[in-house]
Formats: C-alpha cells, sequence, structure tokens
C-alpha cells in the first residue's frame, strides 16, 4: 500500500479546498471527515481523479501517511 504524503480531518468547505489545493501542489493526501458520508461524497465528486484517499476512522488516516506524518486538523467549535 502506497503511503499519502499528507493528512487532513475535517471535510467541510474549507476543508476540501485546502484538500484540493495542496494535492494540486503536488502531495498525494489521505482525508478524514467524521462523517463518512461527507467523504464519500467529495471523493467521488470533487476529488475525482486526484490523489485524494479516503479514510473511515482516525487510525485509518494515520496508517495511510507516511512518516513523518503531516496532519493538518480543521473544525470549528460552535
Amino acid at each position: 500500500m502506497e503511503k499519502q504524503q499528507f493528512g487532513l480531518i475535517g471535510l467541510a468547505v474549507m476543508g476540501e479546498n485546502l484538500a484540493l489545493n495542496v494535492e494540486r501542489q503536488g502531495f498525494s493526501v489521505a482525508v478524514y471527515n467524521r462523517t463518512a458520508e461527507k467523504t464519500d461524497n467529495f471523493i467521488s465528486k470533487r476529488a475525482k481523479g486526484k490523489n485524494i484517499k479516503a479514510t473511515y476512522s482516525p487510525a485509518e488516516l494515520v496508517d495511510s501517511l507516511e512518516k513523518p506524518r503531516k496532519i493538518l486538523m480543521y473544525f470549528l467549535l460552535f
């Protein structure tokens, strides 16, 4: 299994755009969102054909990354 270079947690509007921008700069990206439906929607639409991998748990995200791991967590607290 090939490891991704960058991990991103949180796929709200800004998180999706961050993932796409990082991938556009030549990095492979693994993404995780608390809601699997949001992850699937992003992967099947905006990230289709890009070097972006879906993960469905924090442990899977960490396991999918090369070392040293680089992870950006994006979320809002209300």
